[in-house]
C-alpha cells in the first residue's frame, strides 16, 4: 500500500474514533438525568418502605388499620358511639313518624289508601335518589361533610313539613326529608372506620338501642301531643333532637381512613393522635404511610370482577332488609288502625272497620291500646341484641343473615294466625326483633366488605336499593292489607326465603377481617 493510502486510512480511523467518543459523550449526557431520576425513585422507595430497604432498623411505618387497632377502645369510642348513635334516633323518628301520622293526615285530607302509601314511597324515593349521590360525595370529599349536611337538611325540611298547607306539599317536603336522612346514613361508615375490628361485632349491633329510642320517642309524642295539639306540633317537637345533634357533631373528626386515601396524611395523623390522647393510648412507632388512592368513588369498582357478585347479592339483601322491616312496621300500624286483626278477645272498638258497608271511614285514630302495642313492638328491636352479637361472633355475618331471614319468613306467616291481643303483641315483638337484627347484620357486612376507596359509595348504592323495598312496602302493607291480610304478608315471607338463598352465595365472610383500603 502506498504512503498516501496509509495516511488516508489513518485519518479515517482517527475520525471514526473521535466520532465514537462524541457519541459516547452524548449518550452519557442523556443517561445522566435518567440515572438521577432512578436514584431519586430508589431514594423515595427507601423512604416509603424503610423496612425493605434497610431491614426496618432506621425507620418504621404503620398503616391506619394498625393505628386503629393500637389505640384500641376507649373514651373516644364511647363519645363516637353516643353521638353517632344519636343519628339513628333522628333517622328512626323521621321514618317512624310516617306510621304515627298516617291516620291523622288520612282524616284531615280525606285520603285514599294509595295516597297514604304514596307518602312513605316519596320519602324513600328521596332517600334512594340521594343515597348514591351522598355516597359519591362522601368518598370524594369526606364523610363528615355529608353527614353534617344531612342533619341540617333533614331538620330544615322536617320543620317545613309541619306547615304543609296541602297533601301535595306534604309529600314533596317529606321526600326532601328522605334526601337528608340518606346523607345521615353515611354516619354508619364514619363510625365503622374508627372502631377496631374485634369490637365491631359487639358495638355496631348496639346501635339498635338508639333506633329503638327514636321509635319510642315518636310514639310517645304521638300519644301525648297528637290528641291535644295535633300532628303538626308533634313534627315540630320531633325536630329538637336533630338541632341538638348538629351541635354535638362538632366533636366528631373526619375519618382518618378517608384522609389518608385522599392524601391528607398530616390530617390523619392529627386525628389519630387526638383519639389516642383521649383513649390514653399511643400510636405505633414510626410514620403513617399509606398509598394515595387516586380513583375514589368509582362506581365501576362495585361491579368489577372482585366485587360483582358481592354487589349484586348485597343490593337484593338491602332491598329485602328494608322491604321486610318497613313492611313489619307499616303492617302493624295498618292492622291496628283498620282493626283487621283476627283476635279472639276483641273489644268493642275493634268492631269499627276501616271499610264500612256504606262508605270508607277516614277517621279512625290510634287509641291508647294501639300506641301501647306499637311501644312494646319497638322494644323488640333491642330485646334480642345479645343473640345478635352472639351470632355475629360465633357463626359470622353470612350465616347470621341466613338464620334471621328464615326465622323472619316464619313469623310473617304466623301473624296471620288468629290469637289474643297479647298473642299478636308477642308475635309482633319477635318479628320486629328478627327483621331489625337482619338489618343490623346487613349494615355491618356492607361496611366491612368494601374498601375505603368506595365504602361510602357502596353503602350509598345499597341504601338506594333498600329504599326501593321501602317504596314498595307501603303499597303491600297499606293498600293490599285491606283486601287480604294473608295476601299482604306472603310477599314479605317469600322475599326472606329468596334472600336467604342469595346470602348463602355471597363469596366473602368478613368476620374478624381488617377493613380494606384498596381493591
Amino acid at each position: 500500500m502506498t504512503e498516501g493510502g496509509r495516511s488516508s486510512m489513518k485519518t479515517q480511523l482517527v475520525n471514526a474514533i473521535q466520532l465514537q467518543e462524541v457519541e459516547l459523550e452524548e449518550e452519557e449526557e442523556v443517561q445522566q438525568p435518567q440515572q438521577q431520576q432512578e436514584q431519586q425513585q430508589q431514594e423515595s422507595w427507601r423512604n416509603a418502605s424503610p423496612s425493605k430497604a434497610t431491614g426496618g432498623q432506621d425507620q418504621k411505618c404503620y398503616s391506619v388499620e394498625e393505628a386503629v387497632e393500637s389505640i384500641g377502645f376507649g373514651r373516644f369510642h364511647v363519645l363516637l358511639f353516643i353521638i353517632m348513635g344519636s343519628a339513628n334516633i333522628v333517622e328512626a323518628m323521621e321514618i317512624m313518624l310516617l306510621a304515627v301520622v298516617s291516620p291523622e293526615i288520612r282524616c284531615e285530607w280525606r285520603l285514599e289508601d294509595w295516597q297514604v302509601a304514596l307518602v312513605s314511597t316519596m320519602v324513600f324515593l328521596g332517600f334512594m335518589i340521594c343515597g348514591v349521590l351522598c355516597g359519591y360525595v362522601a368518598d370524594k370529599y369526606g364523610r363528615w361533610k355529608v353527614v353534617f349536611g344531612g342533619f341540617v337538611w333533614a331538620a330544615y325540611f322536617s320543620l317545613l313539613t309541619s306547615f304543609a298547607p296541602s297533601y301535595g306539599w306534604f309529600i314533596f317536603l317529606r321526600s326532601m326529608v328522605g334526601c337528608g336522612v340518606a346523607a345521615t346514613s353515611q354516619g354508619f361508615v364514619l363510625k365503622t372506620e374508627f372502631i377496631p375490628a374485634k369490637h365491631r361485632a359487639f358495638l355496631l349491633p348496639l346501635a339498635s338501642i338508639f333506633w329503638m329510642v327514636g321509635s319510642l320517642l315518636i310514639i310517645i309524642l304521638g300519644m301525648t301531643v297528637v290528641p291535644t295539639l295535633g300532628w303538626r306540633w308533634m313534627i315540630r317537637f320531633s325536630v329538637i333532637p336533630s338541632l341538638i345533634l348538629i351541635g354535638l357533631f362538632q366533636f366528631i373528626p373526619e375519618s382518618a381512613r378517608f384522609q389518608v386515601s385522599a392524601g391528607n396524611v398530616e390530617g390523619a395523623v392529627a386525628t389519630l393522635k387526638w383519639i389516642a390522647k383521649m383513649n390514653g393510648a399511643s400510636l405505633p412507632e414510626g410514620e403513617l404511610r399509606e398509598p394515595i388512592v387516586e380513583e375514589r368513588g368509582n362506581a365501576l369498582t362495585l361491579i368489577s370482577p372482585t366485587f360483582r357478585r358481592t354487589s349484586l347479592l348485597l343490593w337484593y339483601s338491602w332491598f329485602v332488609a328494608s322491604f321486610t322491616y318497613y313492611g313489619s312496621v307499616l303492617s302493624s300500624s295498618e292492622l291496628l288502625e283498620k282493626n283487621l286483626l283476627c283476635v279472639v278477645d276483641a273489644d268493642a272498638e275493634h268492631g269499627i272497620k276501616h271499610n264500612q258497608e256504606e262508605a270508607l271511614c277516614y277517621c279512625i285514630p290510634f287509641n291508647m291500646a294501639d300506641y301501647q302495642t306499637l311501644l312494646i313492638s319497638c322494644l323488640g328491636e333491642v330485646a334480642l341484641i345479645p343473640l345478635n352479637i352472639g351470632l355475629l361472633n360465633v357463626v359470622g355475618r353470612k350465616l347470621s343473615m341466613i338464620i334471621l331471614l328464615l326465622l323472619s319468613a316464619v313469623f310473617f306467616m304466623l301473624v296471620n294466625v288468629c290469637t289474643t291481643m297479647f298473642g299478636f303483641t308477642v308475635l309482633l315483638f319477635l318479628l320486629r326483633s328478627l327483621v331489625s337484627m337482619n338489618f343490623n347484620v346487613v349494615y355491618i357486612y356492607t361496611a366491612e366488605v368494601y374498601p375505603t376507596s368506595v365504602r361510602s359509595l357502596g353503602m350509598g348504592f345499597c341504601t338506594s336499593f333498600s329504599r326501593i323495598g321501602g317504596m314498595i312496602a307501603p303499597f303491600i302493607a297499606q293498600v293490599l292489607m285491606s283486601k287480604s291480610v294473608l295476601l299482604a304478608l306472603s310477599p314479605f315471607s317469600l322475599a326472606c326465603c329468596l334472600c336467604a338463598v342469595g346470602t348463602a352465595l355471597l363469596p366473602i365472610e368478613t368476620r374478624g377481617r381488617a377493613l380494606l383500603q384498596n381493591e
